[in-house]
């Protein structure tokens, strides 16, 4: 793993393309030589250091065939910066900022920022101890003339001094919000929330349930609130407003994981989690722009 601190350091950790197709490479076989076409261990390196070839199926491949990096030509050390860019800003990186700051079109930048994104799927667990939950809007005015809302609905579920776990969901109907937290929390976890209504029925699940009254300005009882959660919003919506400024439905939840995933990983350092990234990057499948888009 490399180390590093600063951007600097970053770049002169990978100062060429060969530098940093040497990493990748390190890390897609970390466990071994494979062929991405039909999975044969032995494979032969060119000695342009570019190329590889299967054994047994005799078919070509580079070091970005069948990850998200696709057979794009961007450069590595372009994907590289954009990572770090993605995965380290506080508040993001505009598509527009990126493609300045790469040098790369917008569409192409934007096309980057999606797939890398792709990679920061939030966990599968279930998460125990004390829980805050709490939803939040997100977008344009409340109503509509016709009653239905253009807001997007969060639903939000932190581990006190732990993991966080968000995502987009239809609206704050019970079910809803019960599916969700049955989804991601554990039951014997112990629930602190607000005292919206949607709440009422999470004791009769099996959880143990602590609220603070919100609607009469009442945000501390004891041990009960909900302040993490209430902060990760804070920064989510910094996020929102100070960089990206529209999230579309179609993709929110490619923006949410992307938060969730620094803050989850805001005390690791940088380089191992941009080894992370890449190692989730060199897992998952390509992603053409036409599926992306769809």
């Amino acid at each position: 793993m490399n180390e590093f601190k600063t951007l600097t350091e970053f770049l002169t950790a990978f100062n060429t393309e060969d530098a940093c197709r040497k990493h990748f490479e390190t890390i897609r076989f970390a466990d071994g030589d494979f062929c991405p076409h039909c999975k044969h261990d032995k494979i032969m390196r060119f000695s342009d250091g570019k190329r590889y070839r299967c054994h047994n199926c005799k078919k070509d491949f580079t070091i970005k065939t069948g990850t998200l990096f696709g057979e794009s030509k961007i450069p590595l050390q372009k994907w590289f910066i954009a990572i770090y860019l993605l995965t380290t800003r506080k508040k993001g990186i505009s598509s527009i900022e990126l493609a300045q700051q790469v040098g790369v079109s917008q569409k192409t930048a934007w096309f980057m920022d999606m797939r890398i994104r792709e990679s920061l799927k939030q966990g599968k667990g279930k998460l125990i101890g004390i829980v805050e939950a709490d939803e939040t809007y997100l977008g344009g005015r409340h109503k509509m003339k016709e009653g239905r809302s253009r807001k997007s609905a969060i639903m939000g579920m932190t581990e006190r001094g732990g993991e966080m776990r968000a995502m987009q969901i239809p609206n704050r109907e019970t079910h809803i919000v019960l599916n969700a937290l049955t989804e991601n929390v554990a039951r014997d976890a112990h629930l602190m929330t607000d005292d919206a209504g949607v709440y009422r029925k999470v004791e009769r699940i099996g959880y143990k349930h602590d609220s603070v009254k919100h609607s009469r300005r009442l945000y501390v009882r004891g041990n009960v609130h909900t302040n993490s959660i209430e902060s990760f919003w804070a920064l989510f919506k910094r996020n929102y407003h100070g960089t990206y400024h529209s999230m579309s439905k179609k993709h929110l939840n490619r923006y949410i994981d992307e938060v969730v995933f620094r803050f989850n990983n805001r005390e690791v350092e940088m380089g191992a989690m941009f080894d992370e990234v890449t190692k989730r990057i060199a897992r998952r499948g390509k992603m053409s722009y036409k599926t992306l888009t769809a």
